[in-house]
């Protein structure tokens, strides 16, 4: 089975960059995508009669957003978390026979660190909400998670240090997270990999010289991990600040 996830940072643009033609060419199973930034209405995609598509849409315009387009119907979807969660549009969750997706953007703690607060507090809500899936049946976790995990998952920690998507706090809630019964699939396979990013910022010559960040993930049940297969980043795949990654992953054989 393959998965591929991609924070596109506005969807209308990345289209008009060659998603389609990168969709097309990796013919995944499941194809997810956060910060769709629209709403409904605003994009008509035709991915082929093979896909079904689900969009969780934010309240606020040109905000958050994400999106699943699968071939394998699931059993049933669920959008965000909780009935009287903010409506941001964050997380779409599939199950399927064997396992949960969970599709997510999490929250920025924000430059200025006014959100990290209220992103302690999500990472929380988020956590116990798949532990319980996990319960159930095994999970996949898939998306903008937000945080670089380990100095090793950006190109410059220590003048980083503190900073939004790096501070103790936001990779603290990711160790606990793992420790709970979690796998990171690219460390899995690739535990010493350096220059691996899936985020760069828009400066210029940033991204040519590689100057990025590690902060997109597929995230497993641990008991999955002797299923993965390979773990991709797709670095050269330009159309957003972010690129896709993708989970090579055979479920059948556990």
């Amino acid at each position: 089975m393959k998965l591929v996830s991609w924070n596109v940072n506005g969807l209308r643009a990345c289209v008009n960059k060659g998603f389609n033609d990168y969709f097309s060419e990796m013919d995944a199973d499941i194809f997810c995508i956060q910060e769709t930034k629209l709403q409904e209405g605003q994009i008509v995609l035709e991915q082929g009669a093979e896909y079904t598509q689900y969009w969780n849409y934010a309240l606020k315009k040109g905000y958050s957003g994400t999106a699943v387009f699968t071939k394998i119907k699931p059993l049933s979807v669920r959008f965000g978390m909780e009935e009287d969660e903010e409506p941001e549009g964050r997380i779409i969750t599939l199950e399927f026979d064997d396992f949960y997706l969970v599709n997510v953007y999490t929250p920025n703690a924000r430059r200025d660190l006014s959100r990290l607060d209220y992103r302690l507090e999500w990472e929380d809500r988020f956590l116990t909400y798949i532990a319980q899936l996990d319960r159930h049946k095994p999970v996949i976790v898939c998306g903008d998670l937000n945080v670089a995990h380990q100095e090793i998952d950006l190109k410059n920690a220590k003048s980083n240090r503190n900073n939004s998507g790096f501070t103790p706090e936001e990779r603290g809630k990711m160790t606990v997270l793992l420790e709970a019964g979690f796998v990171d699939s690219f460390r899995y396979i690739y535990p010493d990999r350096t220059d691996a990013y899936t985020w760069w910022s828009y400066m210029p010559k940033v991204r040519e010289r590689n100057v990025g960040w590690r902060i997109d993930y597929f995230l497993v049940s641990a008991r999955l991990g002797s299923s993965i297969l390979d773990a991709g980043i797709d670095a050269h795949v330009i159309g957003s600040d972010h690129c896709p990654i993708s989970l090579h992953i055979d479920i059948t054989d556990r």
